[in-house]
């Protein structure tokens, strides 16, 4: 049975996040119908990450099993055929090599986190950015978000719904810079907790608004509790961009 690793790109406004739910339209489902249209399989997808509910994607990687040894490209096409005119679409479609994963093989997950800037609420970018209206100051959110960077215990910006066994994480990148009217923060770690980049980023925007120091942001993350976490950060604002494998299994 042929496996195809998809790389796909979606809107998470109109989702109740990625995972398949009977109380609302999901990513997932949606994918699911989509191959069932195509070739009449009920396929499982199964994703590098579970999206939450708004949140978006330009590089998520998934993988299906289909019975038929379809061409790669044919299957690319046939599902965005029949997604259309849904804001979810197959980048690229590949036969996955043996032992592929789309969870268990990441190594690398990154995230790009966009805020506007500016007194004027957004327009073209709306759903897709988080408004703050009063200056930041992003040299300041670049330095403090150098003390997230390592190994940690998250507790305090891991959600508590959370189901991971452990808080321990490795945050192998933080990055802050401005683009114009925009303060753009990527996060990279091979796993993250749940809501966990949301919740740093809320905590980072604290720096940049001057409410808090790099030694509160500190204290924060030394706390190891959630009651500790400053407010979370709009999942509008935050996409998947990119999940990295073993050289054997990348594309």
């Amino acid at each position: 049975m042929p496996r195809y690793r998809l790389t796909l790109e979606y809107d998470g406004g109109p989702y109740r996040g990625f995972q398949a739910q009977v109380n609302g339209p999901t990513i997932q489902g949606t994918l699911e119908a989509a191959i069932t249209a195509f070739c009449g399989e009920s396929v499982r997808v199964r994703a590098a990450g579970r999206t939450d509910a708004g949140v978006h994607a330009a590089g998520q990687v998934a993988q299906i099993d289909l019975t038929r040894d379809w061409p790669p490209e044919v299957v690319m096409k046939a599902l965005n055929a029949h997604l259309a005119p849904a804001p979810i679409v197959v980048l690229e479609a590949a036969l996955a090599p043996d032992g592929f994963d789309a969870r268990l093989s990441a190594r690398r997950r990154s995230y790009l986190y966009r805020i506007l800037n500016r007194s004027a609420r957004p327009v073209t970018q709306l759903g897709q950015v988080w408004h703050v209206s009063r200056p930041l100051n992003e040299r300041a959110m670049a330095k403090a978000s150098e003390i997230l960077l390592g190994k940690h215990d998250f507790t305090t910006f891991r959600d508590i719904a959370c189901q991971a066994r452990s808080p321990i994480r490795t945050l192998d990148e933080a990055r802050v810079w401005r683009d114009g009217e925009e303060v753009r923060l990527t996060f990279a770690a091979r796993s993250f907790l749940h809501r966990q980049v949301r919740s740093m980023v809320g905590a980072v925007v604290q720096v940049g608004l001057g409410r808090w120091s790099e030694g509160d942001l500190a204290a924060a993350l030394e706390a190891r509790d959630r009651s500790a976490c400053a407010e979370v950060a709009p999942a509008a604002g935050l996409t998947l961009t990119r999940v990295d494998y073993e050289e054997n299994s990348a594309k």
